[in-house]
């Protein structure tokens, strides 16, 4: 396991980006875009936009050419918290230690402000990535799948659904959808963007990416029985509350955790491989760190 520390440089760099990003040069929609900003710009790790740099990293690419594919990214990823946190989902009233969007500026606007962010990531990613034409339209093409009835949405709306299947290959599988393919989406869109996304050399790194979403939920659900509310920034056991399936209620905290482990050893077994693939070889640092931070990360 990689013993370095999350690469917070590019962290860093992607808070810049996002800081930067406007959505409205309206009086009249002034409010709905202090909305947005306010969801968007509210910290964490930045894992998904953090992970396409370091895939751009990994593959050659410029990180700095994909950052309006990471900053679109993002804007996905904070939509789908803003509408989680909404009374008829998990109905969360903090969020990173600091009142959800529907607390702060009613229902109403939360939900807009989801819609508006969801909107504007695809209106940033096709007016602002400098690649070939084809090459952006394929990675929005394939973002947009991640996140819609057959990636997280279709996944979020298994979650709810009663009569979801049980067991293991089902819950795997709402994951897969719900989380795993917009974590996936942000190594997979770089790939696109670079005109390499088919051949032998890519085939690991969609095996990572489609691991490192899995290893991403396992450790959520762990997180969500052993967590403290201070370090989770929200109060813990809101998967039990809501009678949610996890991993943990489907195989209880240890087996949990060996499940942990092994999609871990699972990840990072398929970027070594891909990183032999790499030029340079093994130009897989940064995503090793990562997918050592996901495994063992406490919020």
């Amino acid at each position: 396991m990689s013993t370095d520390a999350y690469p917070e440089h590019l962290r860093e760099e992607v808070e810049r980006y996002l800081q930067e990003m406007r959505f409205s040069t309206e009086a009249l929609t002034a409010g709905l875009e202090a909305a947005m900003r306010y969801s968007l710009l509210a910290g964490g790790k930045r894992i998904r936009p953090v992970l396409a740099l370091a895939s751009a990293r990994a593959l050659g690419l410029e990180q700095r050419e994909v950052l309006p594919l990471a900053g679109a990214i993002e804007l996905i990823h904070t939509y789908s918290l803003i509408h989680d946190d909404l009374p008829a989902m998990d109905d969360d009233a903090l969020r990173r230690g600091a009142p959800t969007c529907h607390v702060k500026f009613g229902e109403d606007v939360a939900i807009l402000a989801g819609d508006g962010l969801y909107a504007e990531a695809f209106h940033h990613l096709l007016s602002n990535q400098r690649s070939p034409p084809e090459r952006v339209l394929a990675a929005a093409v394939e973002l947009a799948g991640a996140t819609g009835v057959s990636g997280m949405v279709g996944g979020q709306y298994a979650d709810v659904n009663p009569h979801t299947p049980s067991g293991p290959e089902a819950l795997r599988r709402l994951h897969e959808l719900k989380t795993g393919r917009l974590i996936g989406a942000s190594v997979l869109c770089v790939l696109l963007l670079g005109g390499i996304a088919d051949g032998p050399a890519t085939i690991q790194f969609r095996r990572f990416a489609a691991e490192l979403g899995v290893l991403f939920q396992i450790v959520d659900d762990i997180l969500d029985v052993t967590g403290t509310d201070d370090a989770l920034g929200k109060p813990r056991g809101s998967d039990e509350r809501h009678g949610k399936r996890t991993y943990v209620s489907e195989f209880g905290i240890d087996r949990a955790r060996e499940l942990a482990a092994e999609s871990h050893r699972m990840a990072r077994e398929a970027l070594a491989e891909a990183g032999m693939g790499t030029d340079p070889p093994h130009a897989t640092g940064e995503l090793e760190q990562i997918t050592d931070f996901i495994y063992t990360r406490t919020s």
